[in-house]
């Protein structure tokens, strides 16, 4: 089906799951691969390649990030500008934007590539601890101008109705990138620059694939000859931003958590610390696939002013994302120690104490992180972007550092309990926001 008639006409619950759950699939298949990843690198190598992994992960998002921005920030307008039936727009916002994330993935990962050593060393990391973990971002940096695009074409795909071909790319990637670690860490023994090296010829494959229906023509968007206009970088820039500095402040702020635990616990707390964080991706990639993938949607119809579809749509999103993020409470509460021996080879008494005590206090926060969750997406998905970047700011740097310093006293403890506090914050203020909205979210459909 065309994407104008899936968004325009599908009935909303149908439409959740026709676009939602091969959204939830491809997250799912992503993030199942960054899973296993660490299993591998914990468990081919050992527990300091585990701790350098986690260490350099941060600065490897962040290497991302300025694409992701584009990739995230071009959609909305894309999305909105289909909806009211200017695709002129639409295909000059596309072109643009692939030009512009390849430049900037060349340009981070130059930068990268350089401050390596000195952004490691500055987290206090030293000797093989420290040469991993540069090992592993500098590999990451070199590889960046071939893959950080993957990530915007795959919301392409959706906005011209490749929904279940998004799905399979992701899948694929997923097979692709694990089947290399095993490969060159299990059969031919490489170091961890090879679990960067697996995941980037993983995605570099899928970047090539996933573009054949825009250069062949068959796609809803095209390809045309560019025309950068400044109204249209700043849309990309305001609407990409909530995304961006979601991972820039979440980034600012493992790198802070990342400093208080090699003082506090060593390599040992950066380990636990990356069994929780494994365990967020595989959650997070869930809620965001099908939130994500119903902004096409969303956006769509909110620029085709109907509104009453809008927040149907939008209803099947928190109830999901509820129904996910309680479910993963229970799941974590109930298996502590399986979760901490599948990164942690071997986990010694230690090891596995504090770890099991860090994920039941974790697993707190998933009892209210759905109602942000939702709320940020909701707010970009209609053109809300300051609305969303508060949510996203506060969630993930004002409310976590605030917090750091509020329960330093408590030691490591008190940096477990930070998560479900957070959450909790960050629940408040996205209630306080759709509070305020609420009359210009409960607008009539136009005539």
């Amino acid at each position: 089906m065309e994407s104008t008639a899936l968004f325009a006409k599908t009935p909303p619950v149908k439409l959740f799951f026709i676009a939602s759950i091969p959204g939830a699939v491809s997250m799912l298949a992503s993030s199942l691969y960054q899973f296993l990843d660490g299993i591998f690198v914990g468990n081919f190598l050992n527990s300091t390649a585990f701790a350098a992994l986690n260490l350099a992960l941060p600065f490897v998002i962040i290497n991302f990030s300025l694409a992701d921005l584009i990739g995230v920030g071009s959609s909305v307008p894309i999305s909105i500008a289909l909806g009211r039936e200017n695709r002129r727009e639409a295909n000059n916002i596309f072109t643009c934007a692939c030009i512009l994330i390849v430049a900037t993935g060349a340009l981070m990962g130059a930068i990268m590539f350089a401050a390596a050593p000195f952004l490691i060393g500055m987290m206090g990391a030293k000797g093989d601890f420290a040469a991993q973990a540069v090992q592993y971002l500098r590999t990451y940096a070199l590889c960046s101008p071939f893959t950080t695009i993957l990530f915007a074409v795959d919301n392409y795909l959706r906005i011209s109705g490749y929904i279940r071909g998004s799905m399979y790319l992701n899948i694929l990637m997923s097979v692709l990138c694990v089947a290399f670690d095993v490969l060159f860490l299990g059969v031919f023994g490489w170091g961890i620059w090879a679990a960067a090296f697996a995941a980037s010829l993983g995605m570099f494959l899928c970047v090539l694939l996933a573009f054949i229906p825009f250069v062949r023509g068959k796609a809803l968007l095209h390809f045309c000859r560019p025309r950068f206009e400044a109204r249209q970088l700043r849309q990309i820039f305001v609407c990409g931003c909530p995304s961006f500095l979601n991972n820039i402040a979440g980034r600012i702020t493992s790198i802070l958590m990342n400093l208080f635990l090699v003082r506090l616990g060593g390599e040992l707390a950066v380990s636990v610390y990356g069994v929780l964080m494994y365990v967020d991706g595989f959650i997070q990639p869930l809620m965001y696939g099908m939130c994500d993938s119903l902004q096409p949607a969303v956006g769509y119809n909110w620029g085709a002013r109907k509104f009453s579809r809008v927040r149907a749509i939008e209803k099947c999103c928190f109830i999901a994302a509820a129904v996910i993020s309680l479910v993963s409470v229970v799941v974590i509460g109930l298996a502590p120690a399986w979760i901490t021996r599948l990164f942690i080879a071997g986990a010694a008494e230690d090891a596995l104490a504090m770890s099991v005590g860090a994920l039941q206090l974790f697993s707190l926060t998933y009892l209210t992180r759905w109602l942000s969750f939702a709320t940020q997406s909701y707010m970009l998905a209609i053109e809300k972007p300051l609305a969303a970047s508060i949510i996203s700011v506060s969630t993930a740097l004002l409310f976590p550092v605030a917090l750091l310093l509020v329960l330093w006293p408590l030691g490591l403890q008190g940096l477990w309990i930070n998560f479900p506090a957070t959450s909790a914050l960050a629940a408040i203020l996205a209630a306080v926001i759709l509070r305020r909205k609420w009359p210009e979210l409960h607008q009539p459909d136009a005539a």
